[in-house]
């Protein structure tokens, strides 16, 4: 059996005091542990930001790619090795700004990975810029005078492009986002969670005791995942109460299952060609 402690090495986390980063974090390894996942059948592909820095003392495979790009590194390695659980990282900033053409298109492809973004609503590793999730008249460093751009709904995105699952989770609770995690990683397809994320260093609006205030979790009662034009307006609840919890899942093939040639072993585990003249001779 997996503990906690498997995930943890000897390096101390750098997040600020109070960061909701910390309860992303332990909320996923208390998934992992009530998957019985050992670290060495997880890939964590990581985006430049505040998100990023877990590459530096989560125990698991890990791979720290550019801004906004963790989505198709993630892609490939899930493509050589379909037997690995493969989980790709971000901000909201280099997740839905920088990566915004990478997950829209991701989520077309319904691959069998899962995407956690760290929502916190702004750029904070750079020191507070808005973000595409910002609120607008948000004041940031880079809009003292308000945001003047409305706020992107990433989840309707994810929805509208082809997720098949698609969930929010708030950081600070830490046994509700724990079995959203083990929900996204075991769906067949494409799993985006949303965790809003307080910052308390930049972010002094939307708080915990904001987020408190105004999030609310779903219930089976008040909503059927599979009823997809209710999912899209769900998704894009937010001045009243955000909901939290899965707003929408299907099952459908995923992109995997439209390529034969993935089929039998993993590519990492077949045998390459020493003689590559015969390959390139079909394709003269």
């Amino acid at each position: 059996m997996t503990q906690i402690s498997d995930y943890m090495n000897s390096y101390r986390a750098t997040w600020c005091p109070g960061c909701g980063n910390f309860g992303i974090w332990a909320a996923l390894r208390r998934a992992l542990v009530d998957m019985d996942l050992p670290p060495h059948k997880l890939l964590c592909v990581y985006d430049i930001g505040c998100s990023g820095n877990g590459s530096n003392w989560f125990h698991a495979y890990g791979f720290h790619s550019l801004h906004g790009r963790s989505l198709p590194a993630a892609m490939g390695a899930k493509l050589a090795n379909r037997e690995q659980t493969v989980i790709a990282f971000a901000g909201d900033g280099g997740g839905f700004g920088e990566g915004g053409n990478h997950f829209l298109h991701t989520c077309r492809t319904n691959i069998d990975m899962t995407y956690v973004v760290h929502d916190n609503q702004l750029y904070s590793l750079t020191t507070g810029q808005a973000s595409p999730t910002s609120d607008q008249g948000m004041e940031t460093k880079s809009t003292p005078t308000g945001d003047p751009d409305r706020p992107l709904r990433p989840l309707q995105l994810a929805v509208s492009a082809g997720a098949t699952w698609v969930g929010r989770g708030f950081a600070d609770d830490l046994v509700g986002l724990a079995q959203l995690y083990r929900q996204a990683i075991e769906h067949k397809g494409f799993a985006v969670l949303d965790v809003l994320q307080p910052c308390v260093t930049f972010n002094h609006f939307n708080t915990r005791e904001w987020y408190a205030q105004h999030t609310h979790k779903l219930t089976e009662q008040e909503h059927n995942p599979a009823d997809k034009a209710k999912a899209l307006l769900l998704a894009g609840e937010w001045n009243g109460k955000i909901p939290l919890g899965v707003i929408y899942r299907e099952q459908r093939p995923t992109y995997e299952d439209h390529f034969p040639q993935l089929a039998g072993k993993p590519l990492t585990q077949r045998v390459a060609a020493r003689d590559v003249g015969q390959l390139i001779e079909q394709f003269r």
